[in-house]
């Protein structure tokens, strides 16, 4: 069964790339350990921390980019999880990037050897697959809460898609 037209199947993997730039690949909530709720919403390139009855310094909210994520977990035990999510970013930015040359120059990418469909499905598979993999660290390595890692399992079916496209 065909999910997608051939001729749809370019603009499907482009703003799927752009679509997994932008949604969170992980939303956590977590009451354990604290007075109100934690809520974390990891995004590709970024964290969003937002405390819900209760603040830290005045601070209810805290945005850190995934540098900063990543150093602040240096030598902690959830080290090994933060940097595999580094990795699913950058399969992520691989894929943003490839489709930002598939739009501005559909008809170059597509002469190249590869083609750029499969190549976005590709990286958005691995994407996924190293997303969830970043997911099961963070539960096995102590981090308080419930993870949904929504995101990450949207990323595996839509590459998977695109993966079998046919292509004319």
């Amino acid at each position: 069964m065909v999910w997608v037209r051939s001729e749809y199947a370019g603009e499907l993997a482009v703003l799927s790339a752009w679509l997994a730039a932008l949604i969170p690949w992980n939303v956590t909530v977590a009451s354990e350990q604290v007075p109100g709720y934690l809520f974390y919403l990891r995004f590709p390139f970024a964290e969003v921390q937002y405390l819900l009855g209760f603040d830290v310094g005045g601070r209810s909210f805290f945005l850190l980019s995934i540098a900063e994520a990543v150093t602040n977990q240096s030598g902690q035990v959830v080290y090994g999880a933060y940097l595999t999510w580094a990795a699913g970013a950058a399969l992520i930015g691989a894929a943003v990037l490839v489709s930002i040359a598939y739009y501005l120059e559909e008809e170059y990418v597509e002469s190249g050897p590869v083609d750029p469909v499969r190549a976005i499905g590709a990286l958005l598979t691995a994407a996924g697959a190293v997303l969830l993999v970043a997911t099961y660290l963070l539960v096995t390595r102590g981090i308080p809460g419930i993870p949904l890692p929504i995101g990450a399992l949207l990323l595996a079916v839509i590459g998977g898609t695109l993966l079998r496209v046919e292509r004319r």
